[in-house]
């Protein structure tokens, strides 16, 4: 039971780090206000940049979870099966 305090404690802490102070938040924009520390983007090529990096950190997170859950290699010859297969190793 102590250990779930701690772990508690501990994420409340880090999730302090993770939102803008008061200084950093009267110098962002609406949409990032609270989010970020930092003067937030200042031309529209930063947001064209935030909007890439957001898509390309969701997909890499769909395929990553995709490939987790469900692989799908399973031709006999896959590098995994020659792990998988004991027989080769009780030599």
């Amino acid at each position: 039971m102590k250990k779930q305090y701690w772990t508690l404690i501990i994420l409340m802490g880090l999730a302090q780090f993770g939102f803008a102070c008061p200084v950093c938040e009267r110098q962002q924009p609406k949409v990032t206000m609270g989010l970020t520390h930092g003067a937030g983007p200042e031309s529209n090529w930063d947001w064209v940049i935030i909007a890439f990096m957001s898509i390309l950190t969701l997909l890499t997170l769909f395929y990553s979870i995709k490939y987790l859950v469900k692989p799908g290699e399973k031709k006999a010859d896959h590098i995994k099966q020659s792990i998988l297969r004991e027989e080769e190793y009780e030599n």
